[in-house]
Protein backbone atom coordinates (compact mmCIF):
# COMPACT_ATOMS: atom_id res chain seq x y z
CA UNK A 1 0.00 0.00 0.00
CA UNK A 2 1.18 3.72 -0.48
CA UNK A 3 0.78 6.36 1.56
CA UNK A 4 0.85 10.38 0.38
CA UNK A 5 2.21 13.27 2.33
CA UNK A 6 1.54 16.70 1.59
CA UNK A 7 2.86 20.16 2.84
CA UNK A 8 1.85 23.64 1.82
CA UNK A 9 4.92 26.22 2.68
CA UNK A 10 4.79 29.23 1.81
CA UNK A 11 5.94 29.04 -1.44
CA UNK A 12 4.75 25.71 -2.45
CA UNK A 13 2.85 22.58 -2.57
CA UNK A 14 4.77 19.09 -2.13
CA UNK A 15 3.11 16.09 -2.69
CA UNK A 16 4.86 13.25 -1.96
CA UNK A 17 4.17 9.36 -2.12
CA UNK A 18 6.01 6.40 -0.50
CA UNK A 19 5.81 2.65 -0.49
CA UNK A 20 5.99 1.39 3.34
CA UNK A 21 8.30 -1.18 1.77
CA UNK A 22 10.56 1.02 -1.00
CA UNK A 23 10.24 4.52 0.10
CA UNK A 24 9.74 7.25 -2.21
CA UNK A 25 8.20 6.83 -5.28
CA UNK A 26 7.19 10.08 -6.42
CA UNK A 27 7.26 13.97 -5.31
CA UNK A 28 6.02 16.82 -6.99
CA UNK A 29 5.70 20.19 -6.18
CA UNK A 30 3.71 23.55 -7.16
CA UNK A 31 4.81 26.76 -7.05
CA UNK A 32 3.07 30.23 -5.93
CA UNK A 33 3.75 33.39 -4.90
CA UNK A 34 3.40 35.29 -1.72
CA UNK A 35 2.06 39.33 -1.30
CA UNK A 36 3.44 41.81 1.09
CA UNK A 37 1.04 44.53 0.48
CA UNK A 38 2.78 46.70 3.30
CA UNK A 39 6.03 46.74 5.00
CA UNK A 40 5.72 43.71 7.71
CA UNK A 41 2.78 42.11 5.86
CA UNK A 42 2.56 38.66 4.29
CA UNK A 43 -0.50 37.33 2.72
CA UNK A 44 -1.58 35.11 0.39
CA UNK A 45 -5.02 33.76 -0.70
CA UNK A 46 -5.70 29.97 0.28
CA UNK A 47 -6.87 29.26 -3.04
CA UNK A 48 -3.23 29.20 -3.85
CA UNK A 49 -2.61 26.05 -1.83
CA UNK A 50 -5.81 24.05 -3.28
CA UNK A 51 -4.43 24.64 -6.44
CA UNK A 52 -0.57 23.58 -5.33
CA UNK A 53 -2.34 20.71 -4.07
CA UNK A 54 -4.56 19.52 -6.87
CA UNK A 55 -1.36 20.12 -9.01
CA UNK A 56 0.95 17.99 -6.84
CA UNK A 57 -1.10 15.33 -5.66
CA UNK A 58 -2.07 14.98 -10.26
CA UNK A 59 1.89 15.24 -10.80
CA UNK A 60 2.91 12.37 -8.21
CA UNK A 61 0.22 10.38 -9.51
CA UNK A 62 1.02 10.20 -12.67
CA UNK A 63 4.78 10.28 -12.16
CA UNK A 64 4.40 6.95 -9.37
CA UNK A 65 1.71 5.67 -12.04
CA UNK A 66 -0.32 3.79 -9.42
CA UNK A 67 -3.87 2.89 -8.67
CA UNK A 68 -4.92 5.83 -6.91
CA UNK A 69 -7.32 2.74 -5.14
CA UNK A 70 -3.93 1.44 -3.32
CA UNK A 71 -3.41 4.68 -1.40
CA UNK A 72 -3.86 3.68 2.08
CA UNK A 73 -4.00 7.04 3.90
CA UNK A 74 -2.95 10.81 3.32
CA UNK A 75 -1.23 13.00 5.83
CA UNK A 76 -1.16 16.92 6.08
CA UNK A 77 1.42 19.13 6.39
CA UNK A 78 2.28 23.17 5.96
CA UNK A 79 3.13 26.24 7.47
CA UNK A 80 1.76 27.33 11.12
CA UNK A 81 0.54 30.14 12.50
CA UNK A 82 -1.05 31.48 9.99
CA UNK A 83 -4.94 32.82 9.88
CA UNK A 84 -7.82 31.45 7.35
CA UNK A 85 -11.03 32.60 7.76
CA UNK A 86 -14.22 31.26 6.25
CA UNK A 87 -18.15 32.60 6.25
CA UNK A 88 -21.10 30.58 7.04
CA UNK A 89 -20.55 29.35 2.97
CA UNK A 90 -17.20 28.07 4.11
CA UNK A 91 -15.64 31.08 1.32
CA UNK A 92 -12.61 32.99 2.27
CA UNK A 93 -13.10 36.23 3.60
CA UNK A 94 -9.87 37.85 2.75
CA UNK A 95 -6.21 36.62 1.97
CA UNK A 96 -4.68 34.52 4.74
CA UNK A 97 -2.08 35.99 6.73
CA UNK A 98 0.98 34.57 7.13
CA UNK A 99 3.23 33.11 10.36
CA UNK A 100 6.15 35.76 8.87
CA UNK A 101 3.49 38.34 8.99
CA UNK A 102 4.81 41.35 11.90
CA UNK A 103 1.66 43.65 11.82
CA UNK A 104 0.45 42.69 15.30
CA UNK A 105 2.74 43.69 17.57
CA UNK A 106 -0.38 45.91 19.69
CA UNK A 107 -2.47 42.65 19.70
CA UNK A 108 0.34 40.91 21.75
CA UNK A 109 0.41 43.67 24.15
CA UNK A 110 -2.94 43.39 24.59
CA UNK A 111 -2.57 40.09 25.12
CA UNK A 112 0.39 39.85 27.64
CA UNK A 113 -2.10 42.92 29.11
CA UNK A 114 -5.49 40.82 29.81
CA UNK A 115 -3.25 38.05 30.99
CA UNK A 116 -0.69 38.44 32.05
CA UNK A 117 2.57 37.56 30.72
CA UNK A 118 3.34 34.81 32.98
CA UNK A 119 -0.47 33.29 32.75
CA UNK A 120 -0.19 33.22 29.10
CA UNK A 121 3.25 31.43 29.07
CA UNK A 122 1.92 28.71 32.31
CA UNK A 123 -1.08 28.30 29.78
CA UNK A 124 0.47 27.88 26.19
CA UNK A 125 4.10 27.02 27.48
CA UNK A 126 4.13 31.14 25.08
CA UNK A 127 4.49 34.08 25.42
CA UNK A 128 2.13 36.09 22.99
CA UNK A 129 4.25 36.42 19.90
CA UNK A 130 3.07 38.93 16.22
CA UNK A 131 3.78 35.36 14.20
CA UNK A 132 1.08 33.33 16.17
CA UNK A 133 -2.53 33.27 15.35
CA UNK A 134 -4.12 34.55 18.31
CA UNK A 135 -3.21 38.21 17.44
CA UNK A 136 -4.01 37.81 13.83
CA UNK A 137 -7.26 37.19 15.19
CA UNK A 138 -7.87 39.88 17.38
CA UNK A 139 -6.17 42.41 14.49
CA UNK A 140 -8.98 41.43 11.95
CA UNK A 141 -11.39 42.33 14.86
CA UNK A 142 -9.89 45.86 16.19
CA UNK A 143 -8.86 46.43 11.80
CA UNK A 144 -11.40 45.07 9.71
CA UNK A 145 -14.82 44.75 12.35
CA UNK A 146 -17.01 44.03 8.71
CA UNK A 147 -14.84 41.19 7.62
CA UNK A 148 -15.02 39.56 11.23
CA UNK A 149 -18.71 40.31 12.10
CA UNK A 150 -19.36 37.00 9.12
CA UNK A 151 -16.48 34.86 10.23
CA UNK A 152 -18.06 31.45 11.10
CA UNK A 153 -15.13 29.28 10.99
CA UNK A 154 -10.91 29.92 11.33
CA UNK A 155 -8.27 27.70 9.92
CA UNK A 156 -4.63 27.18 9.60
CA UNK A 157 -3.36 27.23 6.20
CA UNK A 158 -2.90 23.62 6.05
CA UNK A 159 -6.40 22.49 7.51
CA UNK A 160 -7.95 24.88 4.76
CA UNK A 161 -6.04 22.22 2.72
CA UNK A 162 -7.66 19.58 4.57
CA UNK A 163 -11.20 21.21 4.68
CA UNK A 164 -10.88 21.02 0.81
CA UNK A 165 -10.07 17.54 0.72
CA UNK A 166 -12.57 16.75 3.12
CA UNK A 167 -15.27 19.01 3.36
CA UNK A 168 -14.81 18.78 7.64
CA UNK A 169 -13.05 21.53 10.03
CA UNK A 170 -10.40 19.71 11.68
CA UNK A 171 -6.86 20.65 12.80
CA UNK A 172 -3.77 18.51 14.93
CA UNK A 173 -2.66 19.25 18.06
CA UNK A 174 0.75 20.06 17.25
CA UNK A 175 -0.33 22.86 14.74
CA UNK A 176 -3.19 24.06 17.37
CA UNK A 177 -0.67 24.33 19.68
CA UNK A 178 1.14 27.48 17.59
CA UNK A 179 -2.38 29.60 17.45
CA UNK A 180 -1.42 30.25 20.76
CA UNK A 181 -5.17 29.42 22.14
CA UNK A 182 -4.43 26.02 23.01
CA UNK A 183 -3.48 24.33 26.74
CA UNK A 184 -0.02 23.13 26.41
CA UNK A 185 -0.90 20.35 29.20
CA UNK A 186 -4.01 19.40 28.32
CA UNK A 187 -3.59 19.63 24.34
CA UNK A 188 -7.09 21.44 24.30
CA UNK A 189 -8.59 24.78 23.58
CA UNK A 190 -8.01 26.85 26.23
CA UNK A 191 -11.56 28.29 28.09
CA UNK A 192 -9.45 30.89 29.68
CA UNK A 193 -7.74 32.33 26.62
CA UNK A 194 -11.04 31.97 24.62
CA UNK A 195 -12.89 33.72 27.06
CA UNK A 196 -9.96 36.15 27.93
CA UNK A 197 -10.09 37.10 24.07
CA UNK A 198 -13.74 36.65 23.34
CA UNK A 199 -13.06 33.80 20.48
CA UNK A 200 -16.25 31.76 20.56
CA UNK A 201 -15.14 28.37 20.00
CA UNK A 202 -17.22 27.15 17.64
CA UNK A 203 -15.64 29.03 15.51
CA UNK A 204 -12.69 26.76 15.80
CA UNK A 205 -12.09 23.41 14.27
CA UNK A 206 -11.91 20.36 16.50
CA UNK A 207 -8.62 18.82 17.58
CA UNK A 208 -6.98 15.54 16.50
CA UNK A 209 -3.76 13.48 17.56
CA UNK A 210 -1.25 13.92 14.68
CA UNK A 211 -2.23 10.15 13.86
CA UNK A 212 -5.84 9.93 13.90
CA UNK A 213 -7.81 9.84 10.97
CA UNK A 214 -9.73 13.44 10.61
CA UNK A 215 -11.99 12.52 7.63
CA UNK A 216 -12.19 11.26 4.20
CA UNK A 217 -11.57 12.56 0.76
CA UNK A 218 -14.87 13.57 -0.83
CA UNK A 219 -16.03 12.85 -4.08
CA UNK A 220 -15.70 16.67 -4.96
CA UNK A 221 -12.20 16.09 -3.99
CA UNK A 222 -11.40 12.96 -5.42
CA UNK A 223 -12.63 14.20 -8.81
CA UNK A 224 -10.31 17.02 -8.21
CA UNK A 225 -6.93 15.65 -7.24
CA UNK A 226 -7.63 11.76 -8.46
CA UNK A 227 -7.78 10.21 -5.67
CA UNK A 228 -9.93 7.88 -4.73
CA UNK A 229 -13.25 9.28 -2.17
CA UNK A 230 -13.41 7.37 0.69
CA UNK A 231 -9.61 7.70 1.71
CA UNK A 232 -8.73 8.45 4.78
CA UNK A 233 -7.41 11.72 5.86
CA UNK A 234 -5.15 11.98 8.46
CA UNK A 235 -3.71 14.54 11.20
CA UNK A 236 -0.83 15.48 10.47
CA UNK A 237 1.65 17.84 12.05
CA UNK A 238 2.48 21.95 11.47
CA UNK A 239 5.83 21.33 9.12
CA UNK A 240 8.21 21.81 11.58
CA UNK A 241 6.65 18.72 14.15
CA UNK A 242 5.77 16.66 10.94
CA UNK A 243 9.24 17.51 9.82
CA UNK A 244 11.21 15.99 12.84
CA UNK A 245 9.20 12.73 12.02
CA UNK A 246 10.24 12.75 8.62
CA UNK A 247 14.02 13.22 9.75
CA UNK A 248 13.58 10.63 12.70
CA UNK A 249 14.24 13.04 15.44
CA UNK A 250 11.25 11.95 17.43
CA UNK A 251 13.29 10.92 20.80
CA UNK A 252 15.00 13.35 23.76
CA UNK A 253 18.70 13.73 22.78
CA UNK A 254 18.01 13.76 19.26
CA UNK A 255 17.32 18.00 17.81
CA UNK A 256 16.23 18.21 14.12
CA UNK A 257 17.82 21.67 13.03
CA UNK A 258 16.20 23.12 9.57
CA UNK A 259 17.62 25.11 7.70
CA UNK A 260 15.43 26.61 5.34
CA UNK A 261 13.77 29.81 4.62
CA UNK A 262 13.46 29.84 8.00
CA UNK A 263 15.63 28.23 10.56
CA UNK A 264 14.36 25.55 13.43
CA UNK A 265 15.24 24.05 16.27
CA UNK A 266 13.24 21.25 17.29
CA UNK A 267 13.79 19.02 20.74
CA UNK A 268 11.37 16.47 21.45
CA UNK A 269 10.70 15.83 24.99
CA UNK A 270 8.29 13.75 26.74
CA UNK A 271 6.37 15.96 29.48
CA UNK A 272 4.72 19.48 29.00
CA UNK A 273 7.81 21.79 29.69
CA UNK A 274 8.68 25.46 28.21
CA UNK A 275 11.12 28.23 28.56
CA UNK A 276 10.17 30.30 31.58
CA UNK A 277 9.94 33.58 29.92
CA UNK A 278 8.66 32.07 26.67
CA UNK A 279 11.64 32.88 24.35
CA UNK A 280 11.30 29.54 23.06
CA UNK A 281 8.17 27.69 21.40
CA UNK A 282 6.51 24.72 23.41
CA UNK A 283 3.70 23.20 21.25
CA UNK A 284 2.63 19.14 21.43
CA UNK A 285 4.02 17.32 19.26
CA UNK A 286 2.56 15.55 16.06
CA UNK A 287 3.01 11.93 17.91
CA UNK A 288 0.69 11.22 21.01
CA UNK A 289 2.17 11.75 24.79
CA UNK A 290 5.48 14.02 23.37
CA UNK A 291 6.02 17.91 23.13
CA UNK A 292 8.58 19.71 21.51
CA UNK A 293 10.96 22.86 22.42
CA UNK A 294 10.74 24.47 19.36
CA UNK A 295 13.25 27.99 18.67
CA UNK A 296 12.77 29.98 15.37
CA UNK A 297 15.01 32.69 13.49
CA UNK A 298 12.77 34.29 10.73
CA UNK A 299 15.59 34.68 7.82
CA UNK A 300 18.05 31.41 7.76
CA UNK A 301 18.60 30.52 4.05
CA UNK A 302 16.35 33.15 3.56
CA UNK A 303 19.04 35.33 4.22
CA UNK A 304 21.39 33.33 1.99
CA UNK A 305 18.80 33.48 -0.76
CA UNK A 306 18.41 37.52 -0.24
CA UNK A 307 22.14 38.34 0.04
CA UNK A 308 22.73 36.12 -3.41
CA UNK A 309 20.24 37.58 -5.60
CA UNK A 310 21.29 41.29 -4.44
CA UNK A 311 24.64 41.20 -4.31
CA UNK A 312 24.99 38.59 -6.50
CA UNK A 313 22.35 38.33 -8.86
CA UNK A 314 22.37 34.69 -11.34
CA UNK A 315 25.42 33.31 -9.25
CA UNK A 316 24.39 29.58 -8.58
CA UNK A 317 24.98 28.91 -4.56
CA UNK A 318 28.02 26.47 -5.19
CA UNK A 319 29.76 29.29 -7.32
CA UNK A 320 28.89 31.78 -4.54
CA UNK A 321 29.49 29.59 -1.40
CA UNK A 322 33.14 28.01 -2.71
CA UNK A 323 35.72 30.91 -2.46
CA UNK A 324 34.26 31.55 1.21
CA UNK A 325 35.39 28.08 2.22
CA UNK A 326 38.97 29.50 1.84
CA UNK A 327 37.76 32.52 4.32
CA UNK A 328 39.07 32.42 7.84
CA UNK A 329 36.80 31.58 11.09
CA UNK A 330 34.97 34.73 11.90
CA UNK A 331 34.94 36.36 8.24
CA UNK A 332 38.41 38.61 9.47
CA UNK A 333 36.26 40.38 11.99
CA UNK A 334 32.90 40.88 10.00
CA UNK A 335 29.53 40.11 11.35
CA UNK A 336 26.00 39.03 9.65
CA UNK A 337 23.12 40.21 12.19
CA UNK A 338 20.23 37.57 10.47
CA UNK A 339 17.04 39.88 11.43
CA UNK A 340 16.33 40.28 7.81
CA UNK A 341 12.33 39.70 8.77
CA UNK A 342 12.18 40.53 12.85
CA UNK A 343 13.10 37.68 15.20
CA UNK A 344 11.52 35.06 16.99
CA UNK A 345 14.30 33.42 19.28
CA UNK A 346 15.34 34.77 21.58
CA UNK A 347 14.68 38.17 20.99
CA UNK A 348 11.12 38.20 19.85
CA UNK A 349 10.93 41.69 17.93
CA UNK A 350 9.33 42.29 15.06
CA UNK A 351 11.70 45.39 14.05
CA UNK A 352 14.17 43.91 14.44
CA UNK A 353 16.39 44.59 11.17
CA UNK A 354 19.70 42.46 9.64
CA UNK A 355 23.32 44.35 9.68
CA UNK A 356 26.81 43.89 8.25
CA UNK A 357 29.12 45.16 11.13
CA UNK A 358 32.60 45.41 10.88
CA UNK A 359 33.30 46.26 7.27
CA UNK A 360 36.80 47.60 5.95
CA UNK A 361 38.21 47.75 2.72
CA UNK A 362 39.93 44.53 2.81
CA UNK A 363 36.52 42.24 2.75
CA UNK A 364 35.41 41.43 -0.39
CA UNK A 365 32.47 39.23 -1.70
CA UNK A 366 33.79 35.68 0.15
CA UNK A 367 33.89 37.53 3.42
CA UNK A 368 30.28 38.65 2.99
CA UNK A 369 29.22 35.30 2.10
CA UNK A 370 30.99 33.63 5.08
CA UNK A 371 29.92 35.94 7.67
CA UNK A 372 25.91 35.43 6.48
CA UNK A 373 26.76 31.72 6.53
CA UNK A 374 28.16 32.67 10.23
CA UNK A 375 25.46 34.53 11.56
CA UNK A 376 22.93 32.66 10.80
CA UNK A 377 24.72 29.63 12.19
CA UNK A 378 25.06 31.88 15.48
CA UNK A 379 21.18 32.61 15.28
CA UNK A 380 20.54 28.89 15.18
CA UNK A 381 23.19 28.52 18.35
CA UNK A 382 21.06 30.83 20.31
CA UNK A 383 18.16 28.64 20.29
CA UNK A 384 20.51 25.61 21.73
CA UNK A 385 21.56 28.26 24.92
CA UNK A 386 18.15 28.87 25.31
CA UNK A 387 17.12 24.88 25.38
CA UNK A 388 20.02 24.20 27.73
CA UNK A 389 19.38 26.92 30.15
CA UNK A 390 15.98 26.12 30.57
CA UNK A 391 17.22 22.73 31.63
CA UNK A 392 16.86 20.13 28.48
CA UNK A 393 19.23 17.03 28.73
CA UNK A 394 21.80 16.33 26.99
CA UNK A 395 21.60 16.33 23.36
CA UNK A 396 23.19 13.73 21.04
CA UNK A 397 22.99 14.08 18.48
CA UNK A 398 21.67 16.97 15.56
CA UNK A 399 19.82 15.67 12.49
CA UNK A 400 19.73 18.83 10.09
CA UNK A 401 17.57 19.23 6.64
CA UNK A 402 16.43 21.99 4.66
CA UNK A 403 17.72 23.29 1.68
CA UNK A 404 20.39 24.59 3.44
CA UNK A 405 22.04 21.48 4.18
CA UNK A 406 23.27 21.01 1.04
CA UNK A 407 26.39 23.16 1.59
CA UNK A 408 28.91 21.21 3.12
CA UNK A 409 30.48 24.48 4.16
CA UNK A 410 27.49 25.28 5.78
CA UNK A 411 27.23 22.11 7.58
CA UNK A 412 31.20 22.05 9.09
CA UNK A 413 30.17 25.76 10.32
CA UNK A 414 27.34 24.88 12.17
CA UNK A 415 29.25 21.47 13.71
CA UNK A 416 31.90 24.12 14.60
CA UNK A 417 29.51 26.96 16.02
CA UNK A 418 27.38 24.07 17.68
CA UNK A 419 29.56 21.83 19.05
CA UNK A 420 27.81 18.98 17.97
CA UNK A 421 27.67 15.95 15.78
CA UNK A 422 25.42 17.25 12.57
CA UNK A 423 23.91 14.23 10.80
CA UNK A 424 21.84 13.53 7.22
CA UNK A 425 19.41 11.43 6.93
CA UNK A 426 17.62 9.84 3.78
CA UNK A 427 14.93 11.79 3.66
CA UNK A 428 16.42 15.64 4.35
CA UNK A 429 16.97 16.86 1.11
CA UNK A 430 13.91 15.43 -1.04
CA UNK A 431 10.92 15.04 1.52
CA UNK A 432 10.89 16.79 5.00
CA UNK A 433 7.44 17.60 6.62
CA UNK A 434 5.98 15.88 3.48
CA UNK A 435 7.82 12.47 3.94
CA UNK A 436 6.46 12.77 7.90
CA UNK A 437 3.36 13.50 7.56
CA UNK A 438 3.44 10.26 4.79
CA UNK A 439 4.80 8.53 8.24
CA UNK A 440 2.02 9.72 10.74
CA UNK A 441 -0.55 8.55 7.67
CA UNK A 442 0.72 4.97 7.88
CA UNK A 443 0.50 4.95 11.54
CA UNK A 444 -3.46 6.32 10.77
CA UNK A 445 -3.59 3.25 8.32
CA UNK A 446 -2.52 0.96 10.83
CA UNK A 447 0.81 0.24 8.85
CA UNK A 448 2.98 0.91 11.77
CA UNK A 449 1.51 0.72 15.48
CA UNK A 450 3.10 3.95 16.10
CA UNK A 451 5.37 7.02 14.89
CA UNK A 452 8.33 5.37 16.76
CA UNK A 453 8.05 2.06 14.45
CA UNK A 454 7.45 4.23 11.35
CA UNK A 455 10.94 6.05 11.75
CA UNK A 456 12.72 3.06 12.09
CA UNK A 457 11.61 1.68 9.38
CA UNK A 458 12.28 4.17 6.78
CA UNK A 459 14.90 6.71 8.43
CA UNK A 460 18.52 5.91 8.10
CA UNK A 461 21.76 8.12 8.60
CA UNK A 462 23.40 8.93 5.24
CA UNK A 463 26.59 11.35 6.47
CA UNK A 464 28.07 12.91 9.16
CA UNK A 465 29.93 15.74 10.01
CA UNK A 466 31.67 16.35 13.14
CA UNK A 467 32.76 19.36 14.93
CA UNK A 468 36.71 20.63 14.97
CA UNK A 469 38.02 21.33 18.51
CA UNK A 470 39.92 24.38 17.31
CA UNK A 471 37.39 25.96 15.08
CA UNK A 472 34.88 25.45 18.41
CA UNK A 473 37.28 27.31 20.48
CA UNK A 474 37.66 30.01 17.73
CA UNK A 475 33.81 31.10 17.17
CA UNK A 476 33.21 30.77 21.11
CA UNK A 477 35.04 33.90 20.59
CA UNK A 478 33.10 35.05 17.59
CA UNK A 479 29.64 34.36 19.20
CA UNK A 480 30.52 36.41 22.32
CA UNK A 481 30.83 39.66 19.94
CA UNK A 482 27.25 38.53 17.92
CA UNK A 483 25.38 38.13 21.01
CA UNK A 484 26.29 42.17 21.53
CA UNK A 485 25.12 43.05 18.12
CA UNK A 486 21.04 43.24 19.30
CA UNK A 487 21.29 45.25 22.25
CA UNK A 488 23.28 47.65 21.02
CA UNK A 489 21.71 48.39 17.35
CA UNK A 490 18.02 48.05 19.23
CA UNK A 491 17.54 51.55 19.77
CA UNK A 492 18.35 52.31 15.97
CA UNK A 493 15.38 49.57 14.75
CA UNK A 494 13.14 51.32 17.19
CA UNK A 495 13.77 54.29 15.93
CA UNK A 496 13.32 53.45 12.24
CA UNK A 497 10.22 54.13 10.24
CA UNK A 498 7.98 50.62 10.03
CA UNK A 499 4.28 49.64 10.65
CA UNK A 500 3.53 47.78 13.48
Amino acid sequence: MYLIGIDSSTTATKSLIIDADRGIVAVAAAEYPFETPHPLWSEQHPDLWWDGTVQSIRAALDQSGIDPAEVAAVGVSGQMHGLVLLDEDGEVLRPAILWNDQRTGKQCDDMRLWLGKENLVRITGNDALTGFTAPKILWVRDNEPEIYARVRQILLPKDYVRYKLTGDFATDKAGAGGTALLELATREWSPTLLAALEILPKFLPTTHEGTQVTGVISPEAAQATGLRAGTPVVGGGGDQSAQAVGVGAIAEGIVALTLGTSGVVFATVNEPFYEPEGRLHAFPHALPHKWHLMGVMLSAAGSLRWYRDTLAPGVGYDELLAPAADVPIGSEGLLFLPYLTGERTPHPDPVARGAFVGLTVRHGLPHLTRAVLEGVAFGLRDSFALMQKAGLGAIHQVRVSGGGARSPLWRQILADVLGSELVTVNTSETAGAAYGAALLAGVGAGIWPDGESACAATVRITGSTVSRPSAVDAYHKSYELYQGLYPALKPTFDGAPTVR
